[in-house]
């Protein structure tokens, strides 16, 4: 396994658009196996494949409050099907890292998906990992979770990173 380098704003290759997953090899397992890695490396709950510049509907993901007992999850060509009422959530990012802003996110969702052997399922989901299911879609779409804010307020925050940035 390796660590990839993981994409951060204003990178060009975060706003592709991902296109779906149609074969399951060899290099596909390694590609999730170093997404894992590089996740738990940075630290994060989830990390989708545009973030480490390759444009495939890929993400992975990790919600458990317990990291010694792992749940990874993978999630591929995922689609959301059904969504609660939204609320405002607190959500950072590793591709933005150091900054967090409130966001309005589904506190439950279904989605469907393949599994990384290319197998379909469904799963109904909850809090942090509904919010980390469609923040993660979110980039397989090109979209940054600043981009559902205000402009006043991600002008805030990225006012707030570019400093960091210089620091």
């Amino acid at each position: 396994m390796a660590l990839l380098t993981i994409l951060h704003h204003p990178d060009p290759r975060l706003r592709e658009k991902a296109q779906l997953v149609e074969r399951f090899d060899a290099a596909l397992q390694t590609l999730i196996d170093d997404m894992f890695e590089t996740m738990y490396d940075a630290p994060g709950v989830g990390l989708a494949a545009t973030q480490v510049g390759v444009a495939l509907r890929l993400a992975v993901m990790d919600c458990s409050e317990d990291k010694a007992s792992p749940q990874p999850m993978v999630i591929i060509n995922p689609e959301i099907v059904e969504t609660s009422d939204p609320e405002l959530m607190e959500e950072g990012c590793l591709s933005v890292p150091g900054v967090a802003d409130k966001i309005q996110r589904f506190t439950s969702l279904k989605m469907r998906a393949l599994d990384r052997d290319g197998k379909p399922f469904e799963l109904v989901a909850e809090d942090l990992l509904a919010q980390a299911i469609q923040h993660e879609i979110d980039h397989l779409d090109g979209t940054l979770y600043i981009d559902r804010l205000s402009t006043i307020k991600r002008d805030r925050l990225l006012k707030k990173l570019r400093k960091q940035q210089a620091a």
